[in-house]
């Protein structure tokens, strides 16, 4: 399935935009698929806690073969291994032993509570109310990095072609530099500077080339399957900036990161409630039938009749019906301080519900900063860009005419191509710095309006 993908990306050499890349993320990276599982998870633990609503009713069918020895038809009781006994010790031990039957049906009505049941029920709920807001706060976070990489990606592309421009740029220069020592007309250092120069231009293209398939990777990780050759469409990023206008000063109320936390507070308040009610006692409706046989007779004392099998068939049946309370007092001690030490993880929770709130407000009163800071940049970067090519012409020219020397040449070169480098890094810096806003207000729009 893998090669057969790739095969039909490389032969429709499609690029992808930002929306298709972020949709292939969230739909194919193995982590969501995790949390995805967990709230499913949570999910069955909810139906399974209703369950105690329900009455219990337990059948058991047994047929043994046993001694009487202070045993009056000894049988396995529900739910366990130890031998019922009744009657008095013999005199003398008997090892001979006989047939027996038992049946019985018990259900349980838990019909009063006081609120355990229902408090665990909450706890399930909670603790499905937190795995779902734990996934959308996963996706979010995970839209944030693929959209980070998106850009990264679109940088490091630009920034190869402009090494790649520099690098014919140097070797363009040194074909003229070295036919000018060739002929005499220049010294042989302008050789080896020129030289010097196109080998350090080459360094840079490899260097850059190397980030660029360095971020192709991280990107294809981020989008579920990693592709070598990945292609993204670079869209209105570095023809236009963002031009809306932004005044939320406040954080949005679906931020997912605090939500989260906010249904942390949640889970460990309805753990404390359940925990509290734990001590509280149960009234249930009880109900007992049963049907038993046996190989003994005690018309005339504990006996054997005179065929043991009739005991494998019902002789006798009863039935018992009440009402019963429990409370187990002492434990009523024990959860009162399982309450209160609840109470401070209940306290914990809200307190780090309140540091994260503190650092999204100032992550995004920073982000909101860098942001004005590097619109700024980003307009100044043109004039940059203009002042150092009429430099490197300027000098261009001196040298040529033999003017200037080569060192002061080579010098608007490298400023050339720093203000080359510096006016994409701006751009790119004023939609990184966008994101990292709509980050922290936990709202996508704020950025995803922006993109063309």
């Amino acid at each position: 399935m893998l090669g057969t993908s790739l095969l039909t990306f490389q032969a429709s050499g499609q690029s992808l935009t930002l929306n298709q890349v972020v949709e292939q993320s969230v739909r194919q990276y193995p982590f969501l698929k995790s949390k995805q599982a967990e709230v499913s998870s949570a999910e069955r633990r909810l139906q399974a806690s209703r369950t105690e609503l329900l009455p219990t009713m337990i059948l058991q069918d047994q047929y043994n073969y046993a001694t009487s020895n202070s045993l009056n038809n000894s049988f396995f009781p529900n739910e366990g291994t130890n031998i019922s006994t009744s009657g008095g010790v013999r005199a003398n031990a008997i090892s001979q032993a006989s047939f027996g039957s038992y049946t019985s049906a018990s259900i349980e009505w838990r019909a009063i509570t006081f609120g355990r049941i229902k408090a665990n029920v909450g706890v399930a709920k909670a603790d499905l109310q937190r795995s779902q807001v734990d996934y959308e706060n996963e996706i979010f976070q995970h839209q944030v990095r693929t959209i980070d990489a998106y850009l990264l990606l679109l940088i490091n592309q630009k920034l190869v072609q402009i090494q790649r421009t520099n690098l014919d740029r140097a070797q363009t220069f040194k074909r003229v530099v070295d036919a000018g020592v060739r002929s005499g007309m220049r010294a042989g250092v302008d050789s080896s500077l020129a030289t010097a120069e196109a080998v350090r231009a080459r360094l840079l293209l490899l260097g850059s080339q190397q980030q660029e398939q360095v971020q192709r990777l991280r990107l294809s990780e981020l989008a579920g399957q990693l592709q070598n050759n990945m292609r993204v469409d670079s869209m209105s990023f570095y023809s236009t900036l963002p031009n809306g206008v932004f005044l939320s000063d406040s954080l949005s109320p679906k931020n997912p990161t605090l939500r989260l936390f906010e249904s942390q507070i949640n889970l460990s308040a309805a753990r404390s409630l359940a925990t509290q009610r734990s001590g509280m006692p149960v009234i249930s409706f009880v109900g007992v039938g049963n049907a038993r046989g046996s190989g003994f007779s005690n018309q005339q004392g504990d006996v054997f009749q005179s065929n043991q099998l009739n005991g494998l068939g019902y002789q006798v049946g009863n039935y018992l019906v009440g009402v019963v309370a429990r409370w187990n007092l002492t434990n009523t001690l024990r959860a009162r301080h399982d309450y209160q030490a609840d109470q401070f993880l209940v306290e914990r929770s809200r307190q780090l519900f309140n540091t994260q709130r503190l650092q999204i407000t100032r992550q995004y009163q920073e982000a909101e900063t860098q942001y004005q800071v590097a619109l700024e940049q980003a307009r100044q970067a043109p004039i940059q860009l203009q002042a150092a090519r009429q430099a490197y012409n300027q000098a261009k020219s001196r040298y040529e005419s033999g003017l200037t020397d080569l060192p002061t040449l080579l010098q608007s070169v490298l400023t050339l191509n720093r203000a080359e480098v510096d006016g994409y890094v701006a751009v790119s810096n004023v939609w990184r710095f966008l994101l990292l806003k709509a980050a922290a207000d936990g709202d996508l729009s704020l950025f995803m309006n922006q993109v063309k």
